[in-house]
């Protein structure tokens, strides 16, 4: 059996160099029976391209707001109420300080406020970065609301330095996603 089969999967990406692990986590989702659709922040498409998680996921790739034709009651609407969970990979510190305070500029931050399953989030970024009280006091602060939080390791990172930053490995979130989903009844339709 397919360890996500008849699984909606939120996968949110934001602007880091991280996003190519969300490619490759995006593939394993889908080769393990998940539905899944990908949220591109602004920054994320900087990095990856949309064409390649439309192909991964053989779905349109959701960036918009505003897009009535496909989403008549609102992209962060629809979305979140067919998710049974929302993985941000990468989660980069603008996202964080975003969730952290409730802010919502666009699709993802928007969903994420509107979403009412589990969430998870794999923080990556710059060591320097990671260190920081603010970063540091927002990963405590969306972690007391709820949010699942898949540390960031320590290696190579792409500022051709080592340290802690590092985003998790596409196969340790998939295993933090199937922890979280052992405790989600599945979604009957309609």
């Amino acid at each position: 059996m397919l360890m996500f089969e008849g699984r909606e999967i939120i996968v949110g990406v934001s602007g880091g160099i991280a996003a190519y692990k969300a490619a490759a986590l995006t593939s394993l989702l889908v080769q393990q029976g998940a539905g899944v659709t990908a949220v591109l922040t602004r920054n994320a498409k900087r990095f990856v391209g949309i064409a390649t998680f439309a192909a991964l996921t053989g779905r349109p790739v959701a960036m918009r707001s505003f897009d009535p034709g496909v989403h008549p009651l609102g992209a962060h609407i629809e979305l979140a109420a067919r998710a049974d969970i929302v993985v941000v990979a990468p989660a980069s510190a603008d996202v964080l300080a975003k969730v952290a305070g409730g802010a919502a500029d666009d699709l993802l931050t928007t969903l994420l406020l509107c979403t009412e399953c589990p969430v998870l989030m794999a923080p990556a970024m710059n060591s320097a970065m990671w260190a920081k009280p603010a970063v540091q006091r927002n990963v405590r602060q969306i972690a007391a609301d709820g949010v699942r939080i898949v540390q960031p390791g320590t290696g190579w990172l792409s500022c051709r330095q080592q340290g802690a930053g590092r985003m998790a490995e596409p196969e340790e979130i998939v295993m933090a996603i199937r922890d979280l989903l052992a405790t989600v009844p599945e979604k009957r339709p309609g």
